[in-house]
């Protein structure tokens, strides 16, 4: 698919915090529009994949019929970004998975679920990510981790001596939530990877 000079990026909007992910990737300069069915998902350059709770995006992918359309463009090469439940959806395997919860792959990694604490430990933090010249604010919401990388994976941000941002190829994907602080620095370097994709 030839890539416009604004690319077509989807935001997968089965549960979590889709609309911010629109408002920043508009405001990077890409056409952003909710993405719930297959047909949906072969009209876009790019995905986000949001926020929210992995084991119910994993389920509800599976019931909109998503979750193999989603590897296959994925293993394809199009370009996707995870933040929090979407890193862990992104990851090739989960330490402590849930009965039956399933990713769509994509990131040689082995993340944690909730490593950083329950939601009444989410915090703030500045994070200075590789290719972004000031630190970037992160805000962790039962933010996952992730534990280790393969030999492909580089690893852009850690907080406190864990991975907390990595990109391996087309994918991207952060344990934290820049959506929510109108910093719109890591949505522009995906737009970038998308555009680069044309």
């Amino acid at each position: 698919m030839s890539t416009p000079v604004s690319p077509v990026i989807g935001v997968l909007a089965l549960q979590g915090d889709v609309r911010e992910h629109l408002i920043a990737l508009a405001a990077a300069d890409a056409v952003a529009r909710p993405v719930r069915r297959p047909e949906e998902l072969a009209e876009i350059d790019g995905l986000v994949i949001p926020g929210g709770e992995s084991t119910t995006i994993s389920k509800l992918a599976a019931l909109f019929g998503l979750t193999e359309p989603l590897r296959e463009r994925i293993a394809g090469g199009m370009p996707v970004y995870g933040t929090c439940a979407g890193l862990i959806m992104l990851a090739d395997k989960i330490l402590d998975p849930r009965s039956g919860q399933e990713t769509f792959g994509g990131i040689d990694m082995i993340v944690r679920r909730n490593a950083f604490g329950r939601q009444n430990e989410s915090f703030e933090a500045g994070v200075t990510v590789t290719g972004i010249d000031t630190p970037v604010e992160g805000v962790f919401i039962r933010a996952p981790w992730v534990e280790s990388v393969g030999a492909e994976v580089e690893v852009l941000a850690e907080h406190d001596g864990h991975i907390v941002a990595v990109r391996q190829g087309r994918a991207l994907a952060t344990s934290f939530h820049p959506e929510l602080t109108g910093d719109h620095r890591i949505h522009e370097l995906f737009v970038a990877m998308v555009r680069a994709e044309g």
